[in-house]
């Protein structure tokens, strides 16, 4: 299978989170994310979704849960990351200024993939997380 990339070959290895930012960036081109608690679990129990992103910085330790139990019990892969903020700017939950900086950022304590776009890099640099953690478990 062809895999097309915007970075350039023979850089360094993606880690994780360029990966998901990556994967949420080609998603939102396609209107593949669903974003903020309510409709993420909408998207988790329907089963609609391929990927979950939950912000471990949310006030609400029973949203952590909540999302964790959904993504567990569907076999939903889920990945953590520290900032509610981040993820808002990821998932363009923000206003982009002439310079191109995200301004006036909103929290967003959970999002879902359910559709990633076109194939990328980043897209296998995630998976293969996943297969490691399998792996070990």
């Amino acid at each position: 299978k062809a895999v097309v990339s915007t970075q350039s070959t023979g850089a360094e290895p993606m880690d994780l989170m360029d990966a998901l930012r990556e994967t949420l960036k080609n998603a939102l081109i396609v209107d593949g994310v669903t974003k903020g608690l309510r409709e993420s679990v909408k998207k988790l129990d329907k089963r609609e979704a391929l990927l979950c992103v939950l912000a471990e910085s949310t006030d609400e330790k029973n949203i952590l849960k909540l999302v964790e139990a959904l993504c567990r019990e569907h076999n939903i892969n889920l990945i953590k990351i520290d900032d509610a903020k981040k993820l808002g700017e990821w998932v363009g939950l923000c206003k982009i200024d002439k310079e191109g900086n995200a301004r006036k950022v909103v929290r967003c304590s959970c999002a879902v993939v359910s559709n990633f776009g076109r194939e990328s890099i980043a897209n296998e640099v995630i998976n293969d997380h996943f297969k490691r953690t399998v792996a070990a478990e």
